[in-house]
């Protein structure tokens, strides 16, 4: 750790993954230090070499020789501060709840991304405003002329990056109608009860809030329709930034089955949206070709094939066979019905 007793981190303000993990880290009390910029400029100086891919945020831990080094991707490091840390625990202790608390993660992390990056980048307007403020947000110093010249630079390479979340003319209305129904979701979960899986928050509350920073609070397009669609949405991000004096107890999860039914909207486009792409994916990944289609909510859905998502669903099928049989019929009851079932069928277990 670069500062002391300190976790140190690399990120910035307009990232969902950075903004998930700040909060995480002040919910669970966790030291940390972190410096706003882009990891590959920050680290040689330092006598670290950057991850590959360099992602934000970027965490700086010591191996077992003591050495520092740079990591990404959210989800394994909030496992290992589970293990570094263990109070005030964002995963809950019924392996059959914690199931469900990481299946939303993940649809948060690489599902509701596409909402974040489809409205920063395919509405005009929006886009304008994110070349504005992103480059100010790794340096609020820039000079006008570099910030111009940023702004064009960051602008034309992330509209030209579009394809990479699927988004286009032809699935612009269907990311816009699970963006909606979402929101709905939330709005009548939050009804029921303040985090996802009861009265404390989980790793999935901390996912979805990371995406819903930029939703809510960075984008125009996104955020006004949050406003007309779901108070409580807007409400709960507020809230979700800074849990460091949230009083935790172990009982403050509900059950499995004690969940509100309003859970299952969730689930349902979990299932909905989700679940066939990363079907389609990871055909597309053992047919060893570099772009999958398949219709998604009535339309044709095109995106280049991506590994990571591969390994989210072996991930899933990897979690759900950890679970003793009696688990696994738990999970199944919460699953039936709503789509979510296809990422731990018996056939997808045999492929996976």
């Amino acid at each position: 750790m670069a500062t002391s007793d300190r976790i140190t981190l690399i990120g910035a303000t307009p990232s969902p993954y950075t903004q998930k993990m700040v909060a995480l880290l002040r919910y669970r009390q966790i030291p940390y230090s972190i410096k706003w910029g882009m990891p590959e400029e920050i680290l040689p100086p330092m006598g670290i070499t950057p991850p590959k891919p360099v992602l934000l945020p970027t965490f700086i831990f010591n191996d077992k020789n003591g050495d520092a080094k740079a990591v990404c991707d959210s989800t394994p490091i909030i496992r290992r501060l589970e293990d570094d840390f263990p109070a005030r625990s964002v995963l809950p202790s019924d392996p059959a709840l914690a199931f469900i608390d990481y299946l939303l993660e993940d649809f948060a992390d690489e599902w509701c991304t596409k909402y974040m990056f489809h409205y920063r980048w395919y509405p005009e307007a929006d886009a304008d405003n994110a070349g504005t403020l992103l480059p100010l947000g790794y340096n609020v110093s820039l000079s006008d002329e570099q910030h111009r010249q940023f702004k064009e630079y960051f602008s034309q390479r992330q509209i030209g990056r579009l394809y990479v979340v699927g988004s286009n003319d032809i699935t612009a209305p269907i990311i816009d109608a699970s963006y909606r129904r979402f929101l709905a979701a939330m709005e009548a979960h939050l009804a029921e009860q303040p985090f996802m899986l009861g009265n404390r928050p989980g790793a999935g509350d901390f996912a979805l809030y990371g995406q819903l920073t930029q939703l809510v609070g960075f984008d125009p397009t996104s955020r006004a329709i949050a406003h007309q669609v779901s108070a409580r949405t807007v409400a709960w991000v507020d809230q979700m930034a800074d849990l460091s004096g949230f009083d935790v107890q172990e009982t403050q999860w509900n059950t499995l089955e004690q969940q509100a039914k309003s859970l299952r909207g969730l689930l349902n486009e979990v299932g909905r949206m989700y679940a066939p792409a990363l079907l389609a994916n990871a055909q597309a990944f053992q047919a060893a070709e570099k772009s999958w289609q398949a219709e998604i909510d009535g339309a044709i859905w095109s995106q280049q094939t991506f590994p990571y998502q591969v390994k989210c669903l072996k991930w899933i099928n990897q979690g759900y066979l950890s679970l003793s049989s009696e688990d696994r019929a738990r999970v199944d009851r919460v699953l039936e019905g709503t789509g979510c079932e296809a990422l731990v069928s018996g056939e997808l277990l045999a492929e996976a």
